[in-house]
């Protein structure tokens, strides 16, 4: 059998196959595509929703992942002695692909079962795994990701919050922000500084933070579209067992930089057929439209084409990551603006389109600054000088 747990007869049982054996990519997607369609007839699936989780699908999120756990859906790749199905990154690949196909979410959030579960698999000892993988699959610990501050966003290395060792424990001060669901979560994947004459890129290191710990005041962020969905987070003297580290001492930004790859691969094929829809959602404007927007639109639509065309063909190549952020948070906010121009005056009540204007400017913000993303471009891949740096 393809999984090992409690099935449902009317959503699961019909369609797994009598097998020992790990199965081909090709049975696997159709067995994927099956278990999903079946659990949106049933109204478990939750609709997708991107990296950030909607406070007003918190509920519907945390009910599928717990779906798919006691169905043997959750931890594609994950070793099966921690509630995972023990397949391969290949077929992770497929489940995400066929999530997007159907537009539901492949997880509850990107900062649990990417983020944090992939760097508690890689650089986690044997007690950290027992304690935080299945119970981050059976969706009992919701996960926030506590890397940002007010003066080091984009630039993650120029981070104050700092940790000191104190005996068997880590005294934690300092403030992170924009923290999506920190308000919801019991732990966060943190990063703070243990050695302050250690090189920019060195004394930081990587914690497993219990958000229940004294000390720790979360602020919800209201945004100017109404939601909170980012928190400000405070640490006042918070003291953290030794056990809340993560890999070595003063080793995390090696930590922090492979779990960020797991941030930006994980748009992958999946991205490519949601960026499809997308386009085919936005092509089907043009039929309605004057010279002058079209010729918008069509604008847009090259850009979206493109960008397409380049994940296709480098999605695995991380040295696109960049190109591939800044062209997307760009193509999002103008599609934003162009919604808004095509509705008129109504743009400016409250809608789906009024929504997107909103939040569209934030995304050119939020994993690494447009800003950023053209400085990366410039000096990593490009090779131009790098950007003069203000003396003190």
């Amino acid at each position: 059998m393809l999984c090992n747990k409690r099935v449902r007869p009317n959503v699961s049982q019909y369609y797994l196959l009598n097998m020992q054996d790990i199965p081909s990519i090709e049975e696997f997607r159709t067995q994927a595509a099956a278990f999903i369609a079946a659990a949106v007839r049933s109204n478990d699936a939750c609709p997708a929703y991107g990296a950030i989780l909607p406070p007003h699908l918190h509920k519907p999120a945390m009910h599928w992942q717990r779906f798919c756990f006691e169905e043997g859906w959750a931890g594609v790749h994950w070793p099966e002695k921690y509630g995972g199905m023990g397949l391969t990154p290949a077929h992770n690949i497929v489940w995400h692909e066929e999530c997007a196909i159907a537009e539901v979410a492949p997880y509850l959030n990107l900062q649990g079962l990417v983020l944090a579960g992939e760097a508690i698999l890689r650089s986690g000892t044997p007690q950290q795994r027992e304690r935080f993988l299945r119970p981050t699959l059976r969706n009992e610990i919701l996960w926030c990701q506590l890397f940002s501050e007010p003066g080091a966003g984009s630039d993650l290395a120029g981070l104050q919050t700092s940790a000191v060792a104190d005996g068997d424990q880590f005294l934690l001060n300092g403030q992170k922000v924009w923290s999506s669901n920190a308000q919801f979560a019991q732990f966060g994947i943190l990063m703070a500084r243990t050695d302050n004459d250690q090189p920019k890129h060195k004394g930081i290191s990587f914690f497993l933070l219990d958000m229940a710990l004294e000390g720790i005041e979360v602020r919800p962020i209201k945004q100017m579209t109404g939601d909170s969905e980012f928190c400000e987070v405070f640490f006042t003297d918070v003291s953290m067992p030794s056990d809340s580290l993560l890999g070595e001492v003063n080793e995390g930004w090696g930590v922090a930089m492979a779990v960020l790859e797991d941030e930006r691969g994980g748009a992958g094929a999946a991205g490519v057929i949601s960026l499809g829809k997308r386009l085919e959602t936005m092509a089907e404007k043009s039929t309605a439209l004057d010279d002058v927007r079209t010729e918008k639109l069509t604008g847009i639509l090259n850009r979206g084409k493109a960008l397409q065309a380049l994940m296709e063909r480098r999605g695995g190549d991380p040295l696109i990551a960049p190109v591939a952020k800044l062209m997307n948070s760009e193509l999002g906010y103008s599609e934003a603006q162009l919604d808004s121009l095509l509705q008129g005056a109504e743009a400016m009540l409250h809608s789906d389109t009024t929504e997107n204007l909103l939040y569209s400017p934030g995304m050119r913000i939020a994993g690494g600054s447009s800003e950023i993303q053209r400085n990366i471009i410039g000096e990593r891949i490009l090779g131009l000088p790098r950007e003069p740096q203000r003396s003190e």
